[in-house]
C-alpha cells in the first residue's frame, strides 16, 4: 500500500492548488481525478467553456460595434452551436494541457479513478481497470459541484438541459425558457439573448443577484429587458413537460404557462461527495453536499480539510483557488495570510459586472456615514472607442474619513478594472488617491479619476 503526506480528491482550482502548495512544501502529494481530462468542472464544463463561450458570442454577434457600425452589424450572420463549441473545444484541450503540466512539474503522482474512504486515514480509488488503497496523512476534499437536479424538471440532455450539457445541444433555440436567476442562469441567458434567442428568465426572487449592489443589478437588469429578455421575477417552476411536438412547458406556481424550444434548469449546484462514503472518515455534509468546514478549511477530523465549492459560497474559482492553498498550507503548519473580505467577484453577464467591498445596502444596515462617486463610460474616451457607452463605475468611500468602502462596475472589462480599487481598498486608501494619480489615456482605468471627483464634489456641495 502506498503511503502520502497528501491526498487530494479533485482537480479543480482548489485541488490543484492544495496539491502544487503540499509539493512546495516538501510533501510526497497525490491527486485523485476520476476523469481523464484533468481541471475538474470548471476547465471541462463550467467556468473556461461558459467564458470562451461568451467571448465567441461577442466577436461573433459584434455586439460591442454595434453602437458604431449599426444594430445590423455581424461578424457572422448565422452562427451556429458549432461556431461556439469549436473555440471553447481549443480553450479546454490549452487548459487541460497547461494543468497537467504544472502537476507533472511539482511531481505531483495522479491516480485516475473514484475515491472512496475506508477509515479516516485510508481512501480506496476505483479505476476502470483496477482498484488500489492508499494511505494518507492528510487529505483536502475539493470535489466541487454537480448541477442540481429536481423530480419535477425532466433533464433529457437535448431540450432539456443543466449548465453541464447546454453546449452539447446541436442547434441554436429560437426560445429559451432559463430557470434560476443566479450566477449561472444570468451569464447564459445574456449570452443566448445577445445571439438573438428570445429569452424568458424565470426566478423565485424578487430581484437577480441578490449579494450584489442593488443600483448594478438594476442597470443589469434595464440591459436584459432592452435585449428583449422576459424576466418572471418572484414566480417559481412547479414542473416542467417535454411536448409531442417537440417544444417544452414550464408551468408557473402562480398557473402561468412558459413554452419554449429548449429549457436550462440553473436552479443551484450540489456537493459531489455521493461516492466519497464521508461517514467512513467521520466527515458529515449537509443536505446539498456541502462540508461545514472551520476558519482554516478543517472538517471534523483535524486532519482531513475541503476547499472549493464543496464548501459552498462564494463558489467562485478566484477563491477556490485560493482556499486550496491554504487548506494545504495550514494542514502542513505553513504560515498563510489571507483576507475574505478582499476577495473580488466577477460576474461574466453582458455587460460584465465585478465588484468588491461593501454595498450601500450593507453600509446603511451598519450605519456608516458613506458618499458615492459614479463615472460612466459614455464619458470617457475609452469607452466611445470600444464602443462600450452603457457601463459604469461605482466608488463608495467613508464620508469623514473619506476611506474607499466600496468599488462596483457594470461593463466591458470590469473584471480587469476592479483591480485597480482591489489594490486602493487592501492599501486602505482614500477616495483622493485617485484625484492625484496620472491614469493613461484613453483608458477606461480614468473612470477611477472621474468617480473620485463626482464623489468628492458631492461633499464640497454642504
Amino acid at each position: 500500500m502506498q503511503s502520502f503526506d497528501l491526498i487530494v480528491i479533485g482537480s479543480g482550482p482548489a485541488g490543484q492548488r492544495a496539491a502544487i502548495q503540499g509539493a512546495k512544501l516538501g510533501k510526497r502529494v497525490a491527486l485523485v481525478e476520476r476523469t481523464e481530462a484533468v481541471g475538474g468542472c470548471c476547465i471541462n464544463t463550467g467556468t473556461i467553456p461558459s467564458k470562451t463561450m461568451r467571448e465567441a458570442v461577442l466577436h461573433l454577434s459584434g455586439f460591442y460595434y454595434q453602437n458604431i457600425y449599426g444594430i445590423n452589424y455581424r461578424v457572422k450572420d448565422k452562427i451556429t452551436m458549432a461556431d461556439l463549441s469549436f473555440r471553447v473545444q481549443h480553450v479546454i484541450k490549452t487548459e487541460v494541457d497547461v494543468t497537467k503540466a504544472q502537476l507533472s512539474r511539482n511531481g505531483i503522482e495522479i491516480l485516475r479513478g473514484i475515491a472512496c474512504f475506508t477509515d479516516p486515514h485510508h481512501l480506496r480509488v476505483t479505476g476502470a481497470r483496477e482498484q488500489a488503497e492508499y494511505e494518507f496523512n492528510v487529505a483536502v476534499i475539493a470535489t466541487g459541484t454537480k448541477p442540481a437536479e429536481s423530480p419535477t424538471v425532466p433533464l433529457n440532455a437535448r431540450t432539456i438541459v443543466n449548465s453541464d450539457q447546454i453546449l452539447q445541444m446541436e442547434n441554436l433555440p429560437k426560445t429559451l425558457i432559463v430557470v434560476g436567476g443566479g450566477v449561472i442562469g444570468v451569464e447564459y441567458a445574456c449570452m443566448f439573448a445577445t445571439l438573438g434567442v428570445r429569452v424568458i428568465l424565470v426566478e423565485k426572487r424578487p430581484r437577480l443577484l441578490e449579494f450584489a449592489d442593488a443600483e448594478i443589478v438594476e442597470a443589469l437588469s434595464y440591459h436584459l429587458r432592452d435585449n428583449r429578455v422576459t424576466m418572471r421575477l418572484n414566480e417559481a417552476v412547479e414542473s416542467v413537460e417535454a411536448t409531442a411536438d417537440g417544444t417544452v412547458v414550464a408551468n408557473l406556481e402562480s398557473k402561468k404557462r412558459v413554452s419554449g424550444d429548449t429549457l436550462l434548469y440553473a436552479v443551484g449546484r450540489q456537493g459531489n461527495v455521493d461516492e466519497l462514503n464521508l461517514p467512513a472518515a467521520g466527515v458529515e455534509a449537509d443536505a446539498r453536499g456541502r462540508i461545514p468546514v472551520d476558519a482554516q478549511y478543517r472538517t471534523k477530523q483535524p486532519h482531513i480539510f475541503a476547499a472549493g465549492d464543496v464548501i459552498g459560497f462564494p463558489s467562485l474559482a478566484s477563491v477556490s483557488m485560493e482556499q486550496g492553498r491554504l487548506a494545504a498550507a495550514f494542514a502542513f503548519g505553513s504560515t498563510a495570510v489571507s483576507n475574505p473580505a478582499l476577495y473580488p467577484y466577477g460576474i461574466y453577464t453582458i455587460p460584465e459586472i465585478s465588484f468588491i467591498g461593501k454595498t450601500e445596502e450593507q453600509l446603511t444596515d451598519e450605519d456608516v456615514p458613506y458618499e458615492v462617486g459614479v463615472a460612466y463610460y459614455r464619458e470617457i474616451a475609452r469607452g466611445q472607442i470600444r464602443g462600450d457607452t452603457t457601463g459604469r463605475l461605482k466608488l463608495i468611500f467613508h464620508r469623514e474619513t473619506k476611506e474607499i468602502l466600496g468599488v462596483h462596475i457594470i461593463g466591458e472589462g470590469a473584471s480587469e478594472l476592479l483591480h485597480i480599487g482591489q489594490a486602493v481598498l487592501a492599501l486602505k486608501g482614500t477616495v483622493e488617491y485617485f484625484v492625484t494619480t496620472v491614469f493613461n489615456y484613453p483608458t477606461l482605468a480614468e473612470c477611477y479619476k472621474a468617480a473620485a471627483f463626482n464623489g468628492l464634489n458631492k461633499l464640497s456641495k454642504f
